[in-house]
């Protein structure tokens, strides 16, 4: 049980395969809705896709950087289902790279796939969702790069503060039918997560102990935070960025006067 309804709604999860945006996916397959999800390579069987309660996502081949592409999926969608009632804005990411070493390409990649693509799939979803009686709610998955340094990933902490920017602007461009609100995760355990950058236990735990509650967020976690965004009980709520990083980051001063006090 999820505590939320999406019965005879329609959802679309960017990048919705894997990590965090499958958690999103079965969550809300889960929940009731019929569950689009896209990305740039199909998968090879039905068995890997978002699955919850008997029920799979309807997977759509889509690159949300070209317009073109884009604009294809909502058609699609739009064939299959007579509203959109619910898009989440979560296919986005980075490589490691110094701004120094990075070359102007790959800077120029990054704040597109993590901040042009998703606003321009925003704006003609927001087209849609303007018609439907019941509006729609637009809901970005930000990031804590936004909110602090972000060393190895500068372009994409740019782009994640540029698309926090954008909520608060379209929840007033774009109400009173469509709500545009935003999560902003912190550390998070995923797969690739592990593979990147938690591999070794010890590194795990470490990491795990900088956070006051103890330990890294699971999909799951961001996954419900969306559940309830979108849902009836957060109506009032727009333009609104809901931070998951388990407290913050422990303050490295606090170390320091451990050891003054020693």
């Amino acid at each position: 049980m999820t505590g939320f309804d999406y019965t005879g709604q329609t959802v679309l999860v960017t990048g919705g395969m894997r990590g965090i945006g499958r958690a999103i996916s079965e969550a809300f397959l889960r929940a009731g809705a019929q569950v689009f999800v896209c990305g740039r390579t199909a998968p090879t069987h039905d068995s890997e896709l978002p699955h919850a309660e008997g029920r799979r996502a309807h997977f759509i081949a889509a690159d949300i950087r070209d317009i073109e592409q884009a604009d294809a999926m909502l058609a699609r969608i739009a064939q299959h289902s007579p509203t959109l009632d619910v898009v989440v804005h979560n296919a986005g990411g980075s490589p490691y790279a110094l701004v120094a070493d990075a070359s102007p390409r790959l800077l120029e990649s990054v704040i597109r796939l993590n901040l042009v693509a998703p606003l321009q799939l925003a704006q003609r979803a927001n087209a849609r969702m303007q018609q439907q009686a019941g509006g729609g709610t637009q809901l970005f998955v930000g990031s804590i790069s936004a909110l602090r340094p972000s060393p190895g990933t500068a372009a994409y902490g740019a782009a994640k503060a540029g698309i926090l920017n954008a909520v608060r602007s379209l929840a007033v461009e774009w109400a009173p039918r469509v709500r545009v609100v935003a999560v902003s995760p912190g550390l998070v355990l995923t797969e690739t997560s592990q593979q990147q950058h938690y591999g070794d236990p010890e590194a795990l735990r470490a990491t795990a102990a900088t956070v006051p509650l103890g330990r890294l967020a699971q999909p799951d976690d961001i996954a419900s935070a969306c559940l309830f965004l979108a849902s009836p009980q957060a109506s009032y709520v727009s333009g609104a960025n809901l931070v998951l990083d388990g407290g913050g980051e422990r303050p490295a001063f606090l170390d320091t006067a451990s050891v003054n006090r020693g």
